[in-house]
């Protein structure tokens, strides 16, 4: 089935990727792991212009876990590498394109010259209102909230704060997606019927595609399905599907 964007009547705001599966597209050729991951790069490029494109506000992707950390060094150090080369590469289409950088996650932790590039793209893209491009490096959901339950307890401890005016909406504010909307849809690839640590408080209500496309192979006409079969769910949010018509029926009259 060939998906057009005009077929699309209701995109995303937030679109949230866990790109998985370079390591195995690798292996199945008989290349090493790293033959996936500089594949997966371009895979990024074009997403991210496929996503701008199709007029989705903030991209979010999953590029390198907090447990990732844990591979093998000289994998590290090669997907170290192809984060610089790729921030070097794309700036100029960020500026061209309005795309504003983020990053999410203990980007402390970067090599330093990956860190100072990081930062340098943030700020040169800050201005720009086409589309947030949001990188999850070193990222890990549940320490995001162990660190927004640090922040409000020390503002507790210094009296800004009363314990009893923690809520959902103060949690969101401390965690590093703060002014974002929470994803819409959550995309995953490779098959894994998993979160990965990712994004646990925003995920609360997203909506969930799993594909079996491995992330080198993932394409635009693959993100359009994702998207074709988005609009076709009801988003009820803990409501009925009657109340959610009657709101609808009341936003029409207005």
């Amino acid at each position: 089935m060939t998906i057009r964007t005009s077929d699309l009547e209701k995109i995303p705001v937030h679109l949230a990727i866990i790109m998985d599966g370079n390591g195995r597209w690798a292996k199945r050729r008989g290349m090493p792991r790293i033959f996936g991951h500089r594949q997966g790069v371009k895979t990024v490029k074009d997403i991210v212009t496929a996503a701008r494109e199709i007029g989705i506000k903030v991209l979010t992707l999953y590029a390198f876990s907090k447990e990732n950390w844990n591979r093998p060094k000289d994998e590290v150090s090669t997907l170290m590498d192809l984060l610089y080369g790729y921030l070097e590469s794309e700036l100029e289409e960020m500026l061209e394109n309005q795309i504003s950088l983020r990053a999410i996650g203990e980007v402390e932790r970067l090599p330093d010259r990956v860190r100072k590039k990081l930062f340098e793209t943030i700020e040169r893209t800050a201005h720009h209102r086409g589309m947030v491009l949001n990188l999850a490096i070193s990222y890990g959901g549940r320490q995001e909230i162990a660190r927004a339950a640090r922040i409000l307890a020390e503002r507790c401890l210094r009296g800004h704060m009363d314990p009893k005016e923690i809520d959902e909406r103060a949690i969101a504010n401390c965690l590093y997606t703060a002014g974002l909307p929470d994803p819409d849809l959550v995309i995953r690839t490779s098959g894994e019927m998993r979160l990965s640590n990712f994004l646990l408080f925003q995920c609360a209500y997203s909506e969930i595609y799993i594909t079996k496309t491995l992330w080198p192979d993932f394409s635009r006409e693959e993100l359009l399905k994702a998207l074709y079969d988005y609009q076709r769910r009801e988003r009820r949010f803990g409501l009925t599907s009657e109340q959610i018509a009657k709101r609808q029926c009341t936003a029409n009259v207005f």
